[in-house]
C-alpha cells in the first residue's frame, strides 16, 4: 500500500463513513422488510429486491472508491464536459426506442439490461458544473444581473429536458441545488429572491397548465375524499405511519407493507419505517440524516475557510441535495407534500439513486480529506517557519 493511501485511510473521516454506513445498513434491513412479500408474490423469490440492491451497493462503492482516489480539481476542469453529459443524458432518454417508459414517465435508459435513471447522475454532474461557475463568476458574481441569469438558462434547459420525461420532483430539486449554490456563492439578495419567484411561478404554471398534474398536487391536501383511488397511496401511508405508534410493530411486522401500500419498498418505505419502529424510531432516523447533512454544511465550510471554494460549493450543494430530498420523501409519506416520486438516500429502493448517492458521499469524504491535508500542511508550514527564525 502506498504512503498516499495511508495517509488517506489515517486521515478518513471515519465518524462520517461510519455514519454513512449506518444509514446504508437501516437501508438494506428496510428494504428487505418491505419488499419481502411482494418479492415473493411477484417474483417468485423473497430476496430479489434486496440482491438487486446489493448489486449497486457494490457498483456504487467501486465508483466511490474513484471518487475518492481522485482529486476535486480533475473535477473541477471537467465540469463544462459534465454539463454536456449531463444534458446529452436527458435528451437521449427522450429519444423513441432508446428511453424506457415506466407508468407513464419516460426517465431511463437501459444498458446492458441495467436501467439507468438519468436525472440521478445529470443532478450530480449539474452540481459540479454550477460549482465550478460560481468560483470563475464568484468576483463578479455580485455586481450584475447577467452572471446570475446565465446559469438559469443552462437550468432552463435542463429543467425542461426533465419535465419532458417527466420528472417535476427532479427539476424542483435541482433547481434548489443551483439555487443554493448561487446564493451561499455571493448572488445578491434581490436577485435571488427575483430567481426563486420565477422558478416557483414557473413550477406553479406548470402544475395548473397539467390536470394529471394539478390533481397530484392537491390530492394531498384531503386524501380521504377519494380513499379508493386519487388517495389511496397516502391514505395507506398514513394509516402506516398512525400504526407505530411510539414504539411500533417490530421489525418485519408491518402490515401495510402486505399488498396494501403501493411502492413499499421504494418512495414509501418511510412509512413502513415508521410502522414497525415507531415515533422514537423515526426520531433517530431523522436525526441520523440531520446529522449527516450537518457535517456536510461543516464541510463546506472548513473548505471556504481554506479558500477551497469550489470543494465547499459542492459540498454545500449535496449537503442542500441530501437535505432536501429527505425533507421531501418524508413529507410526501406524512401527507405534507404532494407526491414526487423522491426516494429515501440510502433507504429506498433505487439502483441508480443509490450508486449516485454513494458517489456523492464519496465526494463529501474526497473534499473533507483535502481540507484535514491542508490544515495539516499549513501547521507544518508554521513549525518549520518557527524553527528557521
Amino acid at each position: 500500500m502506498s504512503a498516499r493511501a495511508n495517509v488517506q485511510l489515517r486521515d478518513m473521516n471515519w465518524g462520517l463513513l461510519a455514519l454513512m454506513l449506518v444509514l446504508l445498513s437501516i437501508g438494506l434491513i428496510m428494504l428487505t422488510s418491505a419488499s419481502i412479500s411482494i418479492a415473493e408474490n411477484s417474483m417468485g423469490r423473497p430476496f430479489y429486491y434486496l440482491m438487486q440492491q446489493l448489486i449497486a451497493v457494490l457498483i456504487g462503492l467501486a465508483l466511490a472508491t474513484v471518487v475518492i482516489s481522485t482529486p476535486t480539481e480533475y473535477w473541477e476542469k471537467l465540469g463544462p464536459l459534465l454539463l454536456i453529459a449531463a444534458v446529452a443524458l436527458l435528451a437521449a432518454v427522450l429519444i423513441p426506442g432508446l428511453g424506457r417508459e415506466v407508468n407513464g414517465s419516460t426517465r431511463w435508459i437501459s444498458l446492458g439490461g441495467v436501467n439507468l435513471q438519468v436525472s440521478e447522475p445529470a443532478r450530480l454532474m449539474v452540481l459540479m458544473y454550477m460549482a465550478g461557475y460560481a468560483v470563475r463568476h464568484r468576483d463578479t458574481l455580485h455586481t450584475g444581473f447577467r452572471e446570475v441569469a446565465k446559469p438559469m438558462i443552462v437550468m432552463a434547459v435542463v429543467g425542461g429536458l426533465l419535465l419532458a420525461e417527466p420528472d417535476f420532483g427532479a427539476t424542483f430539486v435541482m433547481l434548489t441545488i443551483v439555487l443554493a449554490v448561487l446564493f451561499v456563492a455571493g448572488a445578491p439578495l434581490r436577485y435571488f429572491f427575483l430567481m426563486c419567484a420565477v422558478v416557483v411561478a414557473g413550477l406553479i404554471s406548470l402544475a395548473l397548465a397539467s390536470p394529471y398534474r394539478f390533481k397530484r398536487i392537491t390530492g394531498f391536501t384531503d386524501p380521504f375524499a377519494d380513499p379508493y383511488n386519487s388517495g389511496f397511496q397516502l391514505v395507506q401511508s398514513l394509516i402506516a405511519i398512525g400504526s407505530g405508534e411510539w414504539f411500533g410493530a417490530g421489525l418485519g411486522n408491518s402490515v401495510q407493507k402486505l399488498f396494501f401500500l403501493p411502492e413499499a419498498h421504494t418512495d414509501f418505505v418511510f412509512a413502513v419505517f415508521a410502522e414497525e419502529f415507531g415515533v422514537l424510531g423515526t426520531v433517530v432516523l431523522i436525526g441520523l440524516f440531520a446529522t449527516l447533512v450537518w457535517r456536510a454544511v461543516g464541510i463546506a465550510k472548513a473548505a471556504a475557510v481554506g479558500d477551497r471554494f469550489y470543494q465547499a460549493y459542492l459540498a454545500f450543494g449535496i449537503a442542500v441535495w441530501l437535505g432536501s430530498q429527505v425533507f421531501i420523501n418524508i413529507g410526501v409519506n406524512m401527507g405534507v407534500l404532494p407526491t414526487k416520486g423522491l426516494t429515501l438516500p440510502l433507504v429506498s429502493y433505487g439502483r441508480s439513486s443509490l450508486i449516485v448517492t454513494l458517489a456523492a458521499l464519496a465526494l463529501l469524504l474526497r473534499i473533507d480529506l483535502e481540507n484535514r491535508a491542508k490544515v495539516v500542511s499549513t501547521r507544518s508550514r508554521t513549525k518549520n517557519r518557527r524553527r528557521n527564525r
